[in-house]
């Protein structure tokens, strides 16, 4: 008789867990998870639930500070230099909360005159001289992130950690390109809990 159901996977989630969980270190809830990902509540409360359960992990905070990396990403298939000293390189992009992604695409595209990079859904990037401006639809923050880009994302967060930095999610993949690069984003505060992040762009091969 022929197998059936779905095959064995590799790694120690399986894909659809695996972008769940890359959204839960990234701070969404469930329902915001399950209208990115245009699946069921039921769909991502059983992804997190198996998610944890899999990983020993106690709670979804857990879940979100854990540092594993899919082995199918650019990322899991690179060696770390965790023995390298961080150095946080130049801001790579500042992030703005926007009421309406619409209004304000177009405001700082043909008002200030910012060379638009692109929009995915409710958000929105553009050049400022190499830094990227990322605006992103939802309530107004009065604190900006601030993001610093790092040659090494897992060592930069492990030192940084070592050092005492308080994360508040593991490095995770943000974002795909069209030509494979990677883009990962970690998330720590300062002493007046204002949000800081590392990030570091991971090209296929």
């Amino acid at each position: 008789m022929s197998n059936r159901g779905r095959p064995r996977h590799g790694d120690v989630l399986t894909p659809a867990e695996w972008r769940v969980v890359e959204a839960v270190r990234h701070g969404l809830t469930n329902g915001q998870i399950a209208t990115r990902r245009r699946i069921s509540l039921d769909a991502v409360k059983f992804h997190v639930a198996n998610a944890i359960l899999k990983l020993g992990l106690d709670d979804r905070a857990a879940l979100r500070a854990w540092a594993g990396v899919r082995r199918d990403s650019n990322l899991g298939r690179r060696v770390s230099q965790m023995d390298a000293q961080p150095v946080l390189g130049p801001v790579g992009q500042i992030s703005r909360s926007v009421r309406r992604v619409a209004e304000a695409e177009a405001w700082y595209r043909d008002v200030v005159g910012l060379p638009h990079l692109f929009t995915h859904g409710p958000l929105a990037f553009f050049d400022c001289g190499g830094v990227r401006l990322f605006l992103e639809e939802g309530p107004v923050k009065a604190e900006s992130v601030i993001y610093f880009r790092v040659p090494d994302i897992r060592a930069a967060h492990a030192e940084l950690e070592r050092r005492g930095a308080r994360f508040v999610s593991a490095p995770h993949l943000i974002h795909t390109h069209e030509d494979g690069t990677e883009e990962w984003m970690a998330f720590f505060h300062d002493p007046e809990e204002r949000p800081l992040a590392i990030m570091s762009q991971v090209a296929a091969g």
